[in-house]
């Protein structure tokens, strides 16, 4: 691995609303109003199946989509990406929404839990996205994309594992992590060798994404 950085300059406050998420990512009116959607569905099926916490629903635009578009900025011709343990949608949702209309854009929605993947499969149907809802366990799929990505699934160092078919078709791998990113890192190296960096969060002060450009396993002695 590459010397873990020291975490980088915290970015400022995560933008509110769907104005500032429009001005901080210059959205189309369509992606505008297919994010609007995408959160309206999530409200009316969460009444039902509890896919997330209410202050998800409250904090939609300054967190939780902009956690997810700030991926696009990183990886931005990045066309095909796989959404490991994908949950509600995020951030695989929020990257279909502005994937749309690019051609051999494709999203792999993979998530073990049925009755979320019934409501994948519902928003990518209404929404008319490049899509594609996987109904099994991460570490089950075997998938060639460009960038593989997972958000509060697990520890990186199981993460890699579930990421580990990806990643060595030749993904990227980006992981949006919370303020124990650079422990996860460094736990990791244990039993992998990582060119991986830290990039700071533009929906939280204390998050990172962790950077993976290439992961190899470390033969045991």
């Amino acid at each position: 691995m590459s010397a873990a950085p020291a975490p980088p300059e915290v970015a400022g406050p995560a933008p509110e609303g769907p104005e500032a998420f429009w001005r901080a990512f210059d959205a189309s009116p369509a992606q505008m109003a297919d994010l609007s959607r995408y959160r309206a569905l999530l409200e009316d099926w969460n009444g039902r199946m509890n896919l997330v916490g209410p202050s998800a629903l409250a904090s939609f635009w300054s967190r939780h989509a902009l956690d997810s578009a700030q991926l696009l900025k990183l990886a931005p011709e990045a066309l095909t990406w796989a959404d490991l343990g994908t949950g509600a949608g995020l951030p695989g949702l929020v990257l279909a929404i502005l994937l749309k209309g690019r051609p051999g854009a494709k999203i792999w929605l993979v998530e073990s839990l049925s009755k979320r993947c019934r409501f994948l499969s519902a928003v990518v149907a209404e929404l008319n996205l490049p899509a594609e809802v996987v109904n099994a366990r991460a570490e089950d799929v075997q998938l060639t994309v460009e960038v593989v990505t997972a958000r509060a699934v697990a520890a990186l160092p199981r993460l890699l594992t579930f990421a580990e078919p990806c990643l060595k078709s030749g993904a990227r791998g980006l992981f949006l992590k919370g303020q124990a990113a650079e422990t996860e890192l460094a736990q990791a190296c244990a039993g992998w060798r990582l060119d991986a960096r830290l990039i700071a969060s533009l929906s939280d002060p204390d998050g990172r994404i962790v950077d993976i450009r290439s992961a190899k396993r470390v033969r045991q002695r």
